[in-house]
């Protein structure tokens, strides 16, 4: 066997069952998932060095030439080799052959892979927080749009999947608006302790040349350096935390289209999505599968299991830089914010067309009984009656209707009467009008206007604040995106002008 490619240190080259299981299979996605990160940290260093006066301007000014073609011919411009291990050393073989070894070798003065991949996860990280956040705002528009928009489509609202209380189809999408509020304030939350520099940590102990590592961070759009070296490069906690809000924010979603699942089905009938996102049988002419919804509610298991995945790998690393925690514990998490950005695109679709069957909806809400509470409410205020006694009343009248198979817009003042006797031996003090109002789903809601109620009037206010929350989050994050875009900017122009100046 061969000495290995990467180190006189190692006198035998990689046994093969680690280059076919590891090595290889981890190569073919990372080269093309880290170059472009690995080309940023490569110039900001590089950028770094030359302005310490750690590299000499022409030494400098080569490597800067050999980035740039580097950059503009993109991963495919380098053969990968799994003997070299990972994508640096595959990136820095590129290098040296675009310059030499004395030249390509001077650019790993002061750093090490250990800080390298480091600072690579938190730049993945921070890309695909912004991409989660800026999918996350995007659903929360479509539902407070919609929601506002179907304030006044009464419709039962459901505990235990039994009809409980009246409410409206715009306050059912605005209640996931809601969550999905605090959902993206985790990322948003997230976003300090991710965007921090671990370049110049090396391999733990930091390193002996006068590198200056907030000018390193400067030029990769960090907004502060994370101090401590070891804590540097033996720390993947951001990565956990954001699968960890990701697979929230999954679940979220998964309940939504559960719900909707159920809502869509020929016995419920409550909605309707366009065939668009629906599918049919290979068999069944008659079918209409709403695979949307089907997808959308396996993908929180994909994101939860990623978020396993990296905390049981983690959990038994020691406290430095170690494969098994920074490796292995991340494989799963990369392919599982993937599923948890494309659950949102799946959400997304799903609330931008469902439609409510509004007249079905509202000839529950009246049959259903969903109403029992506002006439025991109505006892307590009119008949001067304790709750629990109303309680017993209001159920006495729901069990003669469903005993007689009558909804509860059927209720008579008689059986009101019938079932106070019973229950509290004297008279309801009611009339038929105020039992008939009582049971009337459309007043039920119009009635409930306290703060985060379903009365339109309330949907549409509660809407309006979370919209004005939801331009917050938006302008946050298109502020992230331009301080990316101007560090990146004065990336480029420093190792421009160090290629031009050579």
């Amino acid at each position: 066997m061969s000495a290995s490619k990467v180190s006189r240190r190692l006198t035998q080259g990689m046994a093969p069952e680690l280059l076919e299981h590891i090595y290889r299979p981890r190569l073919a996605g990372e080269l093309v998932a880290a170059f472009p990160y690995l080309s940023a940290l490569n110039q900001a260093h590089l950028a770094m060095l030359a302005r310490q006066g750690i590299l000499a301007p022409a030494t400098a000014g080569r490597i800067a030439a050999a980035l740039l073609r580097m950059e503009s011919e993109g991963p495919g411009a380098i053969e990968p080799d799994p003997a070299l291990e990972d994508a640096y050393f595959n990136v820095e073989a590129r290098l040296i052959a675009l310059t030499d070894a004395d030249t390509g070798g001077r650019l790993h003065i002061g750093r090490s892979r250990n800080d390298l991949s480091a600072a690579l996860d938190r730049l993945r990280a921070r890309d695909t927080l912004l991409d989660l956040l800026e999918a996350a705002n995007a659903l929360r528009h479509t539902l407070l749009e919609r929601g506002a928009g179907f304030a006044e489509v009464v419709m039962p609202g459901y505990t235990h999947l039994q009809p409980a209380q009246p409410i409206t189809f715009g306050f059912y999408l605005t209640g996931l608006a809601s969550a999905l509020q605090r959902d993206a304030a985790r990322l948003v939350d997230a976003w300090k302790r991710v965007n921090l520099s671990p370049m110049g940590a090396a391999a733990l102990a930091t390193t002996g040349f006068p590198i200056d590592r907030v000018y390193t961070a400067e030029l990769l759009g960090f907004e502060g350096v994370l101090e401590h070296g070891l804590d540097c490069v033996a720390s993947r906690d951001f990565a956990v935390e954001l699968t960890a809000a990701a697979a929230q924010m999954a679940l979220t979603l998964s309940r939504f289209a559960q719900d909707m699942f159920v809502f869509v089905s020929h016995e419920f009938g409550a909605v309707e999505f366009p065939d668009s996102v629906c599918g049919t049988s290979s068999i069944m002419p008659q079918k209409k599968n709403p695979v949307v919804l089907e997808h959308l509610k396996a993908k929180a298991a994909h994101v939860a299991a990623a978020f396993g995945s990296a905390a049981g790998c983690i959990r038994g690393s020691h406290f430095t830089n170690t494969l098994d925690a920074h490796r292995e514990g991340l494989s799963m998490v990369w392919p599982g914010l993937l599923e948890a950005r494309r659950a949102l695109a799946l959400a997304g679709i799903a609330a931008a067309t469902v439609e409510p069957n509004a007249p079905l909806l509202l000839a529950r809400a009246r049959a259903n009984h969903s109403t029992a509470t506002d006439l025991a409410d109505l006892l307590v205020r009119r008949g001067a009656m304790d709750f629990r006694t109303a309680h017993h009343v209001a159920g006495a009248v729901v069990r003669m209707l469903m005993d007689r198979g009558l909804g509860a817009h059927e209720a008579t003042l008689e059986m009101v009467e019938a079932a106070t006797q019973q229950e509290a031996g004297r008279a309801s003090g009611l009339t038929a009008a105020e039992v008939a109002e009582a049971l009337d789903p459309v007043r039920s809601v119009a009635s409930r206007q306290v703060v985060g109620g379903p009365a339109p009037a309330e949907v549409r206010r509660m809407a309006a604040a979370m919209t004005a929350v939801l331009a917050g989050d938006e302008a946050r994050a298109a502020g992230w995106r331009e301080m990316l875009a101007a560090a990146a900017a004065a990336r480029t122009a420093a190792v421009r002008g160090l290629a031009e100046a050579a």
